[in-house]
């Protein structure tokens, strides 16, 4: 199971708290953990990133261990601590402006 961090408008979304723990099916990498919050909250289908591309959305960014993972590739395997559960894979709205 891994702890995901949602930010304030996709908890209002899935109906959900700040965190979420969602099991993942095969290799822990960022892609099978997306998908399994797709699997897990429907509505958050195309929210994260595109349905067709799989793109991360903009001003959505994916952090894990203090490590940026927002320009990773999907097959990226997260760190043994968001892994085992000891910290949470962190989705966040990024704030655009100056």
């Amino acid at each position: 199971m891994i702890q995901v961090a949602l930010p304030f408008h996709l908890r209002m979304l899935a109906h959900t708290g700040e965190t979420v723990w969602v099991e993942v099916m095969g290799a822990p990498t960022l892609g099978s953990a997306l998908d399994a919050i797709e699997v897990c909250y429907p509505v958050l289908q195309g929210t994260i990133r595109d349905h067709v591309t799989k793109k991360r959305r903009p001003f959505i960014r994916f952090y894990a261990c203090q490590r940026d993972f927002s320009n990773e590739l999907p097959e990226v395997r997260l760190p043994d601590n968001v892994v085992s559960g000891k910290e949470p894979l962190l989705i966040i709205g990024a704030i655009a402006g100056g």
